[in-house]
């Protein structure tokens, strides 16, 4: 609600606002030379108020800011896993900033706070909630809201006893999966057959759940990946970025077990079970854990997406280009390939060392040869 005072020749806009904290504050605003600038200054402050509780300050706090950015660019694309994250990262925002207008964040508090949330957490965790927030002011920057990246030359801060290492299956361990799997198909329940296509191809659940027979090219042996399925709305949704979209390379194997499953209507989804429906991320994660105990292998918090860092841990293995690999996979660029598998990476890299150095060695039989004849 908002008051205007006219003092000698200006005008003073005085509004009540609700804070954060559900405390009433008050914003006193002066200077307007007419009653008219005074109302629009606060019609845009109670548009400000309506939009999410602000500061003490009377400015937009950062836990606001980015729910409010959340809600208008993300949230309509987004899967319901990343929804949980986003929120997940609001709450934590909202811990550590209520107070504190994000246009005002100064980068030693935002240090402060990745070092304090980062002590007890884990690196995937304070990697992800990182880079939510620093898209966020990213686009706060663009919007003119702030006028630094306060979030720039900062240092991640995390437990190293939380953090895990990737989870993928060893090359022993794939093939009792696979060879169970394969011999326990029933085209009634489809989730053994997403499973099975994930370690084939690196792709993610959503966009195996979305997959039509259409984007399948049995006679070139590839699979076109163009969009992503919401499970929580069932409809399908664009993928997770433009890199996303993509075709991948398969082999006679998997094409051969999909037809199994295959309908004469293209543009029907792939994975329909006998009700008519696309197994849930809930039911082919119980799928995958039954399948893993019967095959005789013990993994702890092995998931779905673990078959999609298993898929790289074989391409490695079989020596394939890492551009190939980031590539298959949608990712951006390579810069995001080796930072989520930099702990794969390096296991190969000891490998690929001893390699180098019996390649160097060859070098040294011709240098040999002709030191011996002078």
């Amino acid at each position: 609600m908002a008051t205007f005072v006219k003092k000698g020749k200006k005008w003073m806009a005085r509004i009540s606002y609700k804070d954060a904290d559900g405390k009433y504050q008050r914003e006193n605003k002066s200077g307007f030379a007419t009653k008219k600038e005074a109302q629009l200054y606060a019609n845009e402050f109670e548009l400000k108020v309506a939009d999410g509780p602000l500061s003490k300050s009377g400015k937009l706090s950062l836990p606001e800011y980015f729910w409010n950015w959340y809600k208008t660019y993300k949230e309509p694309n987004v899967t319901d896993r990343t929804q949980r994250t986003y929120i997940h990262a609001y709450h934590v925002l909202q811990k550590y900033f209520t107070n504190y207008p994000i246009e005002d964040i100064t980068r030693p508090e935002y240090q402060k706070f990745l070092s304090d949330f980062g002590s007890n957490h884990s690196k995937a965790t304070i990697s992800k909630i990182n880079s939510l927030v620093h898209a966020c002011v990213k686009s706060a920057l663009y919007d003119g809201a702030v006028k630094r990246d306060f979030i720039q030359n900062t240092s991640l801060v995390f437990d190293r006893n939380r953090t895990q290492k990737i989870e993928y299956l060893s090359m022993n361990d794939l093939l009792k999966l696979v060879n169970y799997l394969e011999s326990s198909l029933n085209y009634h329940f489809t989730s053994k057959y997403m499973i099975l296509l994930a370690i084939y191809t690196g792709m993610r659940l959503g966009e195996i759940q979305g997959l039509k027979w259409s984007d399948i090219n049995f006679q070139f042996k590839t699979i076109t990946i163009s969009r992503s399925w919401h499970e929580g709305l069932k409809q399908f949704k664009e993928p997770k970025n433009e890199s996303s979209k993509r075709v991948i390379r398969v082999n006679s194997s998997i094409l051969e077990i999909l037809k199994q499953l295959k309908h004469n209507d293209k543009n029907q989804q792939v994975f329909l079970d006998q009700y008519q429906t696309v197994p849930t991320s809930s039911a082919v994660n119980k799928t995958l854990k039954q399948s893993l105990q019967q095959a005789g292998i013990t993994r702890k918090g092995f998931h779905f997406h673990s078959l999609r860092h298993t898929h790289v841990a074989f391409l490695l293995y079989k020596k394939i280009d890492l551009y190939i690999i980031s590539k298959r996979l949608g990712h951006k660029d390579m810069t995001t390939t080796i930072r989520v598998y930099s702990y794969l990476i390096d296991e190969y890299q000891t490998r690929a060392n001893k390699e180098i150095e019996n390649i160097l060695n060859d070098l040294e039989t011709p240098m040999k040869s002709q030191s011996i004849s002078k």
